[in-house]
């Protein structure tokens, strides 16, 4: 008896469970499952890391191979009869193997009628796993329960608390954790200095430990993720005890990019311990804290007022935060 190779196809942009669902359907009618990943010079998320989510999440079944195809095949200006034509002609030359194909959509219908192969549908009306990739990407958080664990580190939104010393960064970050229910990345430097005393090498070690802190986070967060502190903080420090900025800092901060940042004002009472030692400069480091994030065109907001005044202002933040779309420049 001939093996049965089947067909799962799309962009899976990004993969949700309801791909996942249709995934497995298809597996256990086949004995050899090809999954089909399309990619564009022009798709919001990038191929190798909508390759490395299907990967890892299709590694256990032995019977399923992914693959990718350059979708230069597909003419969006076609009605969808003769689009479909095309498709077929790709799937017979990249798949020949093939006798089936599983789907949820409305093209399959044309498309196997053109290709000749076999169709058997799956949860067409998506009653099953009501979401779809377009509705994640517009909305991740109101569709975070269909996004794969594995996945959704790509669409936590991270709001870095940053500032000068004594604005209430890490009370405001556990605040909003806590609100949020998600996790919170606290200062680091605080685990491995007790005074400010110490070597260029161990602010670099600092920076390090930062880095590895919020992508640790990024992994259990729950849509949100709050960072007492970044990298561009660690810089400004480095360049006022040594007068100079370790490449290796620079380099640590292009590897985590923040969705918004809340700049504190210093209208908050100074509260000095053993690390802080700017009390007399706060306009000064306050302005050059503005001037960085202004210098890299990121986007803040100021927040002054009272802590509690703050906290509303900030929830204003991530409320609007939360209702952004992905956005098409997007790349981690």
């Amino acid at each position: 008896m001939s093996q049965r190779t089947g067909l799962v196809f799309g962009k899976f942009m990004p993969v949700h469970k309801g791909h996942l669902a249709l995934i497995d359907f298809a597996r256990k009618q086949c004995d050899h499952l090809i999954v089909s990943m399309t990619v564009t010079p022009d798709d919001v998320i990038p191929a190798a890391i909508r390759l490395g989510w299907l990967t890892e999440l299709l590694a256990t079944y032995p019977t399923i191979e992914v693959v990718t195809a350059s979708d230069d095949f597909h003419d969006p200006t076609l009605p969808l009869w003769e689009a479909t034509k095309l498709w077929a002609a790709f799937i017979k030359r990249r798949f020949p193997a093939v006798s089936v194909f599983f789907a949820s959509e409305e093209y399959a219908i044309p498309l196997a009628h053109h290709s000749g192969l076999h169709y058997v549908s799956f949860d067409p009306l998506r009653q099953q796993v009501p979401v779809s990739a377009t509705l994640i990407r517009q909305q991740p958080a109101q569709y975070w329960e269909f996004i794969p664990d594995v996945v959704r580190p790509f669409f936590v939104k991270k709001v870095c608390l940053y500032g000068p010393e004594s604005v209430g960064k890490t009370t405001l970050a556990q605040q909003l954790a806590t609100e949020y229910k998600t996790a919170f990345v606290p200062e680091m430097a605080r685990s491995f200095i007790t005074s400010n005393t110490f070597t260029i090498d161990e602010i670099i070690q600092i920076g390090q430990a930062q880095t590895e802190a919020v992508q640790a986070a990024e992994r259990i967060a729950n849509r949100l993720l709050f960072c007492d502190t970044d990298l561009i903080t660690t810089q400004i420090y480095s360049s006022i005890y040594f007068d100079q900025i370790p490449p290796e800092l620079t380099a640590l901060e292009r590897s985590v990019q923040y969705d918004t940042y809340i700049l504190l004002d210093i209208d908050v009472p100074w509260v000095s311990d053993n690390l802080r030692d700017q009390g007399h400069r706060r306009e000064e480091m306050l302005n050059r804290f503005r001037l960085e994030l202004d210098k890299r065109h990121l986007t803040y907001h100021f927040i002054s007022g009272s802590y509690s005044e703050r906290m509303i202002e900030s929830q204003k933040v991530v409320g609007a935060l939360l209702r952004q779309p992905i956005l098409h420049d997007k790349i981690r």
